[in-house]
């Protein structure tokens, strides 16, 4: 019979934990939507969604190969790996919900965005078309804010404002980014001397021993030849003290 595992089974742990990603992924989507599009929060947030997304995508692969083995092996019933595809399914589908939630904000943005961009194509409009290039029945049916060419300008302003406030941060952490490189420089720089100057001390201590070790040498052999004249001398005297006797 195959075995079944129980609540400490970890692949019921992780899929519980794909599911909190989820909750806690919806919550961001949610407190996102109150943001302006153009705040600094609103940036914030898209990124860290962006990465809880691709967190949870992966995480749901793994489910999914985790799942197969398990299958393949047979270490579940039938039964439970059924139910177990049918809970990755939903996870599947619920990863796509989570990216048409995220693309559809997006994508209002980056349209709301391009439109602020070109403020003047509103005054050179041809007659039976509004500043955006619709129709005038089709601009008064798709028009969410119904906003003046003042409030347009002001809404223009204000992004700017808020790329030059970005453009002057960034610009910012460039110069502090360019003095840590410098002082980085200097320091390697500095340690290249010490180590010049540690390769040029090896080398003059190696040349001392080179010499030291020759004069031992030379040492050691005139220790040599004045033992060897020592017992010359000494046969030498034994050879004639026993001609006289």
């Amino acid at each position: 019979m195959a075995l079944v595992y129980l609540d400490t089974d970890p692949w019921l742990t992780e899929h519980e934990g794909c599911e909190k990603l989820f909750r806690e992924i919806m919550e961001q989507l949610t407190v996102r939507s109150r943001e302006q599009k153009t705040s600094q929060a609103y940036a914030r947030l898209s990124s860290s969604i962006r990465l809880r997304m691709k967190q949870y995508s992966s995480e749901v692969q793994q489910l999914k190969d985790k799942l197969s083995q398990a299958s393949s092996s047979r270490s579940i019933t039938l039964q439970e790996a059924e139910r177990r595809s049918r809970q990755v399914e939903l996870l599947q589908s619920r990863e796509k919900q989570l990216q048409n939630l995220f693309n559809d904000r997006s994508s209002a943005y980056d349209a709301t965005r391009s439109q602020l961009i070109h403020p003047t194509g509103y005054a050179f409009a041809d007659a039976g078309t509004t500043g955006w290039g619709l129709d005038e029945d089709e601009a008064a049916g798709t028009s969410t804010q119904n906003l003046s060419v003042g409030d347009m300008r002001q809404q223009q302003q204000r992004m700017l404002q808020e790329q030059d406030q970005g453009l002057e941060a960034l610009s910012k952490v460039i110069s502090r980014q360019k003095e840590i490189a410098e002082t980085i420089g200097s320091e390697v720089d500095l340690q290249n001397e010490i180590i010049d100057d540690l390769a040029d001390h090896m080398d003059r201590t190696e040349s001392r021993v080179r010499s030291e070790t020759r004069q031992v040498t030379v040492i050691d052999r005139k220790d040599n030849t004045c033992w060897y004249w020592v017992v010359i001398i000494v046969l030498f005297i034994a050879i004639i003290t026993v001609a006289l006797v």
